[in-house]
């Protein structure tokens, strides 16, 4: 049997799991920190419940099995199984509700470079009961940057704005009935470039001056304030464009406030997300330096979150990353170095593992450490000598080394050593405890 991984399915060794972990972590821990909460949905549910809000592509992409007379699909994000979630258990919760969803979904699309079939997504989500303030859209801004920096990724943009304005825009310009058309163009014109783009408006039927306009204005660069300011500058009074704008504006000026800096936002009018799900603001981020693994973290403003399961409007706002896509692109980067094959801090080495006084002195360091919550392993097995059982513990790459003979276990100390400078001295189990807690 040839053992390999399915293609778009990542299976990584201990030393890089343990990095894509922490990175996992960081997340959860940037989430916690604005309020939100944790919800986790079954991995799969009926297919009639994640479908009902599914368009063709979606249903060609999900994983479906049957179970007795059952049709089952696997998640293929977070989004449809809040909205049943909420839905569900609208008494219970208070809004707006700030929640979180951090776990694995499944696209059985065609694998590639940055894509996967199966992948971690971490959504953070804000959803409201009748209202919801477009200042939580701009905090979802400086929530997506805390959470890239946290992770040591410090090379992104994130690229907003207004599909209400957006909508304005086309009534404006004459063609809003080809606005799903229209939406469907735009969102390919980052990666197909204009003249793509101008093929697929002409054939939709708008005009050439039309068109020219449109890309005159969607391909205007700049900080926020400045593109902002051009926007003011053509003076359209369609009423949905002004409210879009003033939104977007609002949004802008709030990160501000929260120290987001221009860097790492801009207000990019060719972001539109081809969904007609998003109502208001709509965000994408990207990588400067790798554009090709496509949006890291995405998503907007929606105005009825759950209109499919219930009648009471829940207008929402929510973003989602990639992680294992993020953690492609920081594989690519050199940006992931994966230092240890353990979690332990401490590796406990008795010398001879059948002496009852060494394995009772590394049971009562191992105690002591996990009580002060420092992790530890302790290496069990005998070698044939010590310098080997010192070479396998090299490998695992902790970064110290508590050693144990039978001097040692007669005294009641233990030589620690650091295992980076070479560094050893014979400490206490409590000074141990001390000194690598620090």
């Amino acid at each position: 049997m040839k053992l390999t991984t399915m293609s778009g399915f990542l299976h990584l060794l201990p030393a890089e799991q343990l990095v894509f972990n922490h990175m996992l972590e960081t997340v959860r821990k940037v989430y916690e920190s604005v309020g939100a909460v944790p919800v986790d949905a079954p991995v799969m549910d009926r297919a009639e419940v994640l479908l009902a809000k599914a368009g063709g592509e979606t249903e060609q992409q999900v994983y479906r099995l049957t179970k007795g007379d059952t049709d089952l699909v696997l998640r293929f994000d977070h989004t449809v199984p809040l909205a049943k979630f909420v839905a569900q258990n609208l008494a219970d919760l208070n809004f707006p509700l700030k929640v979180y969803n951090i776990g694995k979904v499944y696209r059985g699309e065609r694998a590639q470079k940055g894509r996967l079939r199966e992948f971690y997504q971490c959504d953070i989500d804000i959803i409201g009961s009748g209202s919801l303030s477009v200042n939580y859209d701009a905090e979802l801004i400086w929530v997506v940057s805390r959470a890239l920096a946290g992770i040591g990724f410090d090379d992104f943009v994130v690229r907003f704005n207004n599909r209400r304005m957006m909508s304005g825009l086309f009534q404006h310009l004459g063609i809003y009935d080809l606005k799903t058309q229209v939406f469907q163009a735009i969102d390919r014109l980052p990666k197909a470039g204009p003249e793509i783009v101008t093929e697929m408006l002409q054939e939709t039927g708008v005009s050439s001056d039309r068109i020219d306009k449109l890309l005159e204005i969607i391909t205007l660069k700049g900080t926020p304030s400045q593109v902002l300011a051009e926007l003011e500058k053509l003076d359209i009074q369609q009423p949905l464009f002004k409210t879009g704008l003033d939104e977007l504006a609002q949004v802008a000026k709030t990160a501000d406030m929260l120290g987001v800096p221009d860097k790492h936002k801009a207000v990019d009018l060719s972001i539109v997300r081809g969904l007609d799900y998003y109502t208001g603001t709509v965000y994408e981020t990207f990588s400067v330096k790798h554009p090709e693994f496509g949006s890291i973290y995405g998503g907007g403003r929606y105005d009825d979150l759950a209109g499919h399961y219930t009648s009471h409007k829940l207008p929402g706002v929510g973003v989602s990353m990639g992680l294992s896509r993020l953690f492609a692109v920081m594989k690519e980067s050199g940006l992931i170095k994966a230092h240890a094959n353990t979690s332990a801090k401490v590796m406990i080495a008795p010398m001879d593992g059948a002496d009852d006084a060494q394995v009772g002195m590394a049971c009562d360091l191992q105690c002591a450490l996990a009580a002060a919550g420092i992790p530890a392993l302790i290496v069990w097995e005998t070698y044939k000598n010590f310098k080997t059982k010192m070479a396998f513990m090299s490998k695992l790459g902790a970064k110290y080394a508590a050693i144990i003979g039978g001097d040692e276990a007669a005294k009641g100390t233990v030589v620690l050593k650091d295992m980076g400078s070479g560094v050893q001295q014979a400490l206490s189990i409590r000074e141990i405890v001390e000194k690598v807690g620090k």
